[in-house]
């Protein structure tokens, strides 16, 4: 397995689901610890988490893991701040960046593993949903890391790949199109048995 770092943001503060997503159980494991669990055993050689709406409540959640938690103050304003954040956490990181999130609960260590296992020669993997676009979790290339300080807004990794010549690799992940924002999308995850009913 290719040396790497990984990111967990955490920071969401739910407010379509109404709830922190961050704390929604999944085998009777809070969303964030099975996602950090998954990310540890990718062996990266730091994992940094960023938290923000829940804060406590997550850092409960992730007692006992060798985990570098950091703070987004600006969490509120949406993606880019957490990614910015957690970047900075990283300084002097010259390892390509494994990024992932809390809310998809179909995520495995097969998907993180894909990532990393793809001979990228340098360039940026990303996970592909199909119709439904493409997104995390991602691998990032240093370089691609670079121009993580210059995002804003809740837009996010898509800007990276705005006005540059190399294209990321994809890989094919559709259930991963699945996430959690709102209160119908939560209910179709208990349905499907995704995500445990409270």
């Amino acid at each position: 397995m290719k040396r790497h770092s990984a990111l967990l943001l955490a920071a969401g503060g739910s407010t379509r689901l109404g709830r922190p997503k961050q704390l929604l159980n999944i085998g009777g494991v809070p969303l964030v610890r099975h996602a950090a669990r998954l990310l540890l055993a990718t062996r990266p050689e730091h994992l940094v988490v960023v938290t923000g709406g829940a804060e406590t409540e997550v850092r409960q959640a992730l007692a006992g893991f060798d985990v570098v938690l950091v703070r987004n103050e600006n969490w509120r304003t949406g993606m880019a701040s957490s990614l910015r954040c957690g970047h900075q956490a990283l300084a002097g990181n010259s390892l390509p960046l494994l990024i992932a999130g809390t809310d998809q609960p179909c995520l495995t260590g097969r998907h993180l593993h894909g990532l990393l296992e793809q001979n990228a020669g340098g360039k940026d993997v990303i996970t592909s949903y199909g119709e439904d676009g493409r997104g995390i979790p991602v691998l990032l290339s240093p370089t691609t890391q670079q121009r993580i300080q210059d995002l804003h807004g809740d837009i996010g990794l898509r800007q990276l790949w705005k006005n540059t010549q190399t294209a990321p690799i994809g890989v094919c992940a559709p259930e991963l199109g699945f996430d959690i924002d709102t209160p119908e999308q939560l209910d179709a995850a208990i349905r499907a048995g995704w995500i445990d009913r409270d």
